[in-house]
């Protein structure tokens, strides 16, 4: 694993088509994430990230990043919508014992949409 300093950011703007593809996928077709005229009646106004697509977004970077290391647990919170073509900043705090903090934040407002940490194990 790597120092405490070694912090790094990426930044991804999620579309409709990967909700709809998340929610194919994963069989979560909940119409806050896949129905823009059911959303568009609800308190967000629009169509919703599925929570798990942003963490497995968060994971793809993680694996590039540590190829040889294995996911053990992760704890997560999602204090704040993600929405579609809006971009986003994933950022990513090593600590110590293969821990890392995650977060990820949209860009426009800096609100957090994934607030959390994982921990990585040498091994496949």
């Amino acid at each position: 694993m790597t120092t405490a300093t070694d912090q790094w950011t990426a930044r991804w703007v999620p579309t409709q088509a990967d909700f709809d593809a998340f929610a194919e996928l994963s069989g979560d077709d909940n119409p806050i994430h896949v129905d823009a005229e059911f959303s568009a009646r609800t308190r967000f106004g629009r169509t919703v990230s599925h929570g798990m697509l942003l963490y497995s977004r968060l994971w793809a970077l993680l694996r590039q990043r540590y190829p040889e290391h294995r996911h053990a647990v992760q704890a997560l919170m999602f204090p704040n919508p993600a929405y579609a073509e809006e971009e986003l900043e994933l950022a990513f705090a090593p600590g110590e014992a293969g821990e890392v903090a995650i977060t990820i934040s949209r860009v426009a407002d800096g609100a957090p949409v994934l607030v959390g940490q994982c921990r990585l194990e040498a091994g496949r």
